[in-house]
C-alpha cells in the first residue's frame, strides 16, 4: 500500500482516451523523482469488453477516489483533462482532505447540476449525438488520432453533476487553456476565470492535446504550478 506525504500527480484523461494518453507526461515527471499515476476509467480499457451495467459520471468519479483511498495518497494534484475536468471536481467533493491541488488542463470546470453535454459547444454536442447512434449506450471514437481510443459511455458525458460544496474547499485551483485549436469549446470558461483572484491561469500555444503536442511546456508548467503551491 502507498503512504504518500509528498506531493503525487495523479493524472484523469478526457475522453475516449486511457492512462496512455499521459504516458509523455507522467515519463517525464517520473524522471525529476516526481510521483504520479495515469488512470484510465472504467469503459475505456484497451481490452475493453462489453459491459454489463451502465457506466456513467459517478461511476467515474467514484472509481477515482476509491483508487485514492486504497492506495491511502495524500495530498493529491488531482489534474483533468478536458472531458475529466467534470471527474476531478466530482473527486474533490467527495474526499477533499486529500487534494492538494485541482489542475484542470483544458477542461471543462463544473458547477452544481452541470454535465459535459451543457458545458460543451454545439460541435462537441453533434459529436455525442451522431456518436452515439450506433448502439445507443457509447459514443463512438471521432475519426483521426490514436489508435488506442475507446468508445466513450454516453451516460458520462450527459450525466448532471451533483456538487454539496465540499470542493470549494480545495484553494489551489489551476486553468491550463490551449489557445491552438479552432474549435475548442473553453474559450468562455477561460474568460469567465481570468480574472478571478481564486485561479491561476495558465495558456499554452498549441492544439487540445497538449501531452502530445507540448509535453515539455506541459512538463515544466505542471512544475511550476507545484512550486507555487508549497508557498
Amino acid at each position: 500500500m502507498i503512504q504518500s506525504v509528498t506531493d503525487t500527480y495523479v493524472f484523469i484523461p478526457g475522453g475516449w482516451q486511457g492512462g496512455w494518453a499521459f504516458d509523455p507526461i507522467t515519463e517525464r515527471l517520473t524522471n525529476l523523482n516526481k510521483k504520479c499515476f495515469s488512470l484510465t476509467l472504467p469503459g475505456l480499457e484497451l481490452d475493453q469488453q462489453e459491459q454489463d451495467r451502465i457506466i456513467n459520471l459517478d461511476t467515474h468519479i467514484q472509481f477515482v477516489v476509491d483508487f485514492i483511498l486504497r492506495e491511502n495518497i495524500h495530498n493529491v494534484i488531482l489534474c483533468g483533462y478536458s472531458y475529466s475536468g467534470m471527474v476531478i471536481t466530482g473527486c474533490a467533493d467527495r474526499i477533499p482532505e486529500r487534494i492538494k491541488a485541482l489542475v484542470y488542463i483544458d477542461a471543462y470546470v463544473p458547477k452544481h447540476g452541470d454535465s459535459c453535454w451543457t458545458l460543451t459547444n454545439d460541435i462537441f454536442r453533434n459529436i455525442f449525438a451522431t456518436g452515439a447512434g450506433h448502439d445507443g449506450m457509447t459514443v463512438a471514437v471521432p475519426t483521426g488520432g490514436d489508435i488506442r481510443r475507446r468508445p466513450h459511455p454516453l451516460a458520462a458525458f450527459m450525466q448532471n453533476l451533483q456538487l454539496n460544496g465540499n470542493h470549494e474547499r480545495i484553494l489551489n485551483r489551476a486553468f491550463i487553456y490551449h489557445t491552438g485549436w479552432a474549435n475548442t469549446p473553453f474559450t468562455s470558461q477561460f474568460e469567465s476565470l481570468k480574472n478571478s483572484p481564486q485561479w491561476l491561469i495558465e495558456t499554452l500555444d498549441c492544439g487540445h492535446n497538449a501531452m502530445r503536442e507540448s509535453p515539455d511546456k506541459l512538463t515544466q508548467l505542471l512544475c511550476d504550478l507545484e512550486a507555487r503551491y508549497r508557498h
